[in-house]
């Protein structure tokens, strides 16, 4: 086709096309060893100087596959899918710290996030300083040290909801002469792209709405192909010899693919976080069909806001694509085409009638999840955020008497139905 393709098509059609009676859809190659007839086909791959494959721990045809999908969405040059959005987020901050090193980041994030950044980066010697999102990039930039190497934030805070004025946290990155990382879980690149905003690395846990179904755990990361590594000197690992690859410099080699091509290659390889076939297989199935479910989450996600908005026994509610919302103007803004499905709110009587109303519901199921096709409801403070204290809760936007809600697909009478009969009982 000579018309470049809309994002619709992307999901349904990239980055797999079967060729003459080829399978429609991407196989599974369920498989660890691949076979060659010659040494030096095999030594061309330990050169990388091949892009067949040498053992699925560094890849194989369906997770490349998925890996070039999620770049195409995501308008990226690049993409490393690893076994989980946790594994996404460490290597990649792993590809340029090292200990010594130091990294700023939004404190509303996810708290799995904030844990793997304020224990066990800092028990590998690198300091991660949290700052409010909201201060001004002057602020940011202030807060710079000469060691510091990245600037982190969330697309959506999960699950605090609030929107990162990317542009924003982009020029503050530019001015440090760092990347700007953005976890764009929450938003997808269905909702908001960042690199489009000046992002230069986007992670993801696939695991939530880009699988869609429950099914699998899984991450990404995806490079922008617009930052350049060796203009400040910070980032040795990509701009110096490698020993570990008979003396390769990534950036010369790879270029705009080189952050991604270091984590496969290095990272990965060392780490071992690979991303199983069958997953990947998985969560390209989900792809598929991840425009119209965001449509959908987006929609009923607000019609539920403005129900509990009015509803006497709701004490406050967040939902970004609320008028009057903290964060209504710049998710204007970021995602003009939906808000995502994600929305929190407090029952009146606090913690203890919090409780009671999650074990009042029928419909709604209380899973660790977030991002399914079926609505889900949670209590943070004492799950996903209990490692950090009250204060560090706080500071995260996660009260007490916090509901995080994962609106799904179902009908919206009936989401509604579900959350009124469970109020009513709350109420008594």
């Amino acid at each position: 086709m000579t018309k470049k393709p809309g994002f619709e098509t992307k999901c349904v059609h990239g980055a797999y096309k079967a060729e003459s009676g080829q399978p429609q859809v991407l196989p599974i190659i369920q498989n660890t060893t691949y076979r060659y007839y010659n040494a030096h086909d095999v030594a061309e791959l330990f050169d990388l100087d091949s892009a067949n494959h040498m053992y699925t721990r560094l890849g194989s045809p369906t997770v490349d596959a998925l890996e070039q999908k999620m770049a195409l969405l995501e308008g990226g040059t690049a993409g490393m899918a690893t076994s989980a959005g946790q594994a996404a987020t460490l290597i990649t901050i792993l590809n340029i710290c090292n200990a010594g090193d130091h990294v700023i980041s939004a404190t509303n994030i996810y708290g799995g996030t904030h844990n793997l950044f304020d224990v066990s980066l800092r028990n590998l010697g690198i300091e991660v300083d949290f700052i409010d999102q909201n201060i001004s990039k002057e602020e940011i930039v202030k807060l710079a040290k000469p060691n510091t190497k990245a600037l982190f934030g969330e697309t959506l805070g999960n699950p605090a909801l609030s929107v990162l004025d990317i542009e924003k946290f982009a020029a503050a990155a530019r001015e440090m002469d760092v990347p700007l990382i953005v976890d764009n879980t929450l938003a997808t690149p269905a909702l908001c792209r960042p690199i489009e905003h000046g992002a230069n690395i986007v992670i993801q846990s696939t695991t939530k709405y880009a699988d869609g179904h429950g099914s699998c755990v899984g991450g990404c990361v995806v490079e922008g192909g617009n930052f350049d590594w060796a203009a400040s000197g910070k980032f040795p690992g990509l701009t110096e010899p490698d020993e570990s690859y008979h003396g390769i410099v990534f950036y010369d080699k790879f270029g705009p693919a080189a952050f991604c091509m270091r984590l496969k290659a290095v990272l990965v390889r060392d780490f071992g976080c690979t991303m199983a076939p069958m997953n990947a297989y998985l969560t390209h199935q989900g792809l598929q069909t991840l425009h119209l479910r965001m449509e959908r989450h987006s929609e009923n996600a607000l019609a539920l806001a403005k129900h509990l908005k009015d509803h006497p026994m709701v004490d406050w509610i967040v939902y970004p694509g609320l008028e009057g919302d903290q964060y209504y103007d710049l998710a204007q803004k970021y995602l003009p085409k939906g808000k995502s499905g994600v929305l929190s709110f407090g029952v009146k009587g606090g913690r203890q009638a919090g409780e009671k109303f999650l074990e009042s519901l029928d419909l709604t199921s209380v899973v660790v999840h977030v991002g399914d096709i079926r609505t889900s409801v949670l209590h943070p403070a004492s799950t996903t955020h209990r490692q950090l204290s009250e204060e560090a809760q706080l500071a995260a936007g996660i009260s007490p008497s916090l509901i995080r809600v994962s609106v799904g697909l179902e009908s919206i009478e009936d989401i509604i139905a579900d959350f009124d009969q469970a109020l009513e009982k709350t109420e008594k």
